[in-house]
């Protein structure tokens, strides 16, 4: 049985014991958003290896950090970096994105080299594989598609990206709708192209309850992609992104029929006075499908920052009811991140998703309290103690004292312990 399955019967599982214990939260409640599909839990069952992590209502917010080859630079140990230091730095699940190389070899070594969940999207692998061939991506046939999902499911990863709701109809709307961007999801593009020159139905939508076999048999979580997610500003909110949207509902409610867990993912550039309102449709939508959101970006005019920009969006789609933040690096649009870039990536999000968490949960809420009481008293080993990045607290403040005595570096300092002693009540 699925986690789904098995919390509508009433059970709570050894999962949800786990990730309970760790979110500091009641088994039952969890069992409850569970079976209402409110809540999804991460964890294939031949990921045995794995630390389950759920997301959705009644727990935190939850980061992932995407990885991955391209067909130009393929250095598996460089991504097998990427993905302990985004683990290291607070990422809650990996997304192998992997198109060059062994990706079979990839996927496994990733999955063997991180505890955390992993996500993939089984329709990279079909396109390159064709690629390799020497074909064009179009040719892919359905049995292609199909082998490539079966594969990834076999090899334990916890969630994948299929782009169902890149329907027929949709693409046809395509041709009488204007973008500015156009469509950029990689995975909605290889399936439009495909249904473009085939003339024929995704079939990951014509036969969606295939596709619902296979996942409750292995329990990987569906996270229905938003293949026509805005690229920018002007597209966002546009007919083609809330047709899919409503598309996305309906396939949710299927998956909960079969006691498959799903969750939905969302846009993408959004202006920042539209975020609110596209995160609640999408609830609404979706029957309070954990909803994923890459970003959103708020503003398109700076390369280089996007994971400032998406930080930004990142923390008012949270805010607002998004459960899953996708990080973006500051290479975003640019190139492929290196280490530095996905550090900074997973740090920006996790500075979202914890600002968030933090009005939901006194635990979370009391790491920022004991931080004010340090810097009240110009504490600096204790901010060191209690500061998330350790590492850039001390090359911020390298050749610095790092004791409580720093404040007599000067009168400005002095000055404000004098008062913030007096003020505790610390002094005679």
């Amino acid at each position: 049985m699925t986690q789904l399955e098995e919390a509508r019967k009433g059970i709570i599982t050894e999962e949800m014991k786990f990730i309970a214990e760790r979110e500091g939260i009641d088994a039952e409640k969890l069992r409850r958003n569970v079976a209402k599909g409110y809540t999804v839990i991460f964890r294939n069952v031949r990921h045995d290896w794995v630390k389950p992590v759920a997301v959705g209502a009644g727990v935190r917010v939850k980061v992932n950090a995407n990885i991955g080859t391209s067909r130009d630079i393929v250095d598996v140990k460089a991504e097998i970096e990427k993905a302990k230091v985004a683990v290291k730095y607070g990422a809650d699940t990996i997304m192998d994105l992997s198109t060059g190389g062994d990706l079979d070899e990839i996927r496994k070594t990733i999955m063997h080299a991180v505890d955390v969940p992993v996500g993939t999207v089984p329709i990279y692998q079909a396109a390159e594989e064709m690629l390799a061939k020497g074909k064009a991506i179009i040719e892919m046939s359905e049995e292609d598609m199909w082998r490539a999902v079966e594969k990834h499911f076999k090899d334990g990863v916890d969630y994948t990206t299929i782009h169902v709701g890149v329907t027929k109809e949709v693409v046809e709307k395509m041709k009488r709708t204007k973008r500015a961007v156009g469509m950029v999801s990689r995975g909605g593009t290889f399936l439009a192209a495909w249904i473009l020159h085939w003339g024929e139905e995704n079939p990951f939508y014509k036969d969606y309850d295939y596709l619902l076999e296979l996942a409750r048999e292995y329990d990987v979580v569906l996270s229905l992609g938003d293949g026509l997610r805005p690229g920018g500003l002007p597209d966002a909110g546009d007919e083609l992104q809330i047709a899919e949207l409503y598309t996305l509902g309906k396939l949710v409610r299927r998956a909960r029929e079969a006691g498959v867990q799903t969750m939905v993912e969302g846009p993408g550039h959004v202006p920042i006075d539209q975020i609110a309102a596209q995160v609640k449709l999408a609830k609404v939508a979706t029957d309070n499908a954990p909803f994923y959101v890459l970003g959103p970006i708020v503003t398109d005019i700076f390369p280089g920052y996007d994971h400032i920009t998406a930080a930004i969006g990142g923390a008012i789609a949270a805010l607002n009811g998004a459960d899953f933040l996708c990080y973006v690096t500051p290479a975003e649009h640019l190139g492929l991140p290196d280490v530095e870039h996905v550090r900074q990536g997973v740090i920006a999000s996790k500075i979202a998703a914890h600002a968030v968490n933090l009005t939901r949960f006194e635990a979370d809420f009391r790491k920022d309290y004991l931080m004010a009481l340090a810097r009240g008293k110009l504490n600096w080993a204790r901010q060191f103690e209690l500061s998330m990045d350790k590492e850039r607290f001390i090359e911020i403040r390298k050749d610095r004292p790092t004791k409580t005595e720093a404040c007599s570096m000067c009168g400005d300092l002095c000055a404000i312990k004098l008062i913030n002693d007096m003020l505790a009540g610390e002094r005679d």
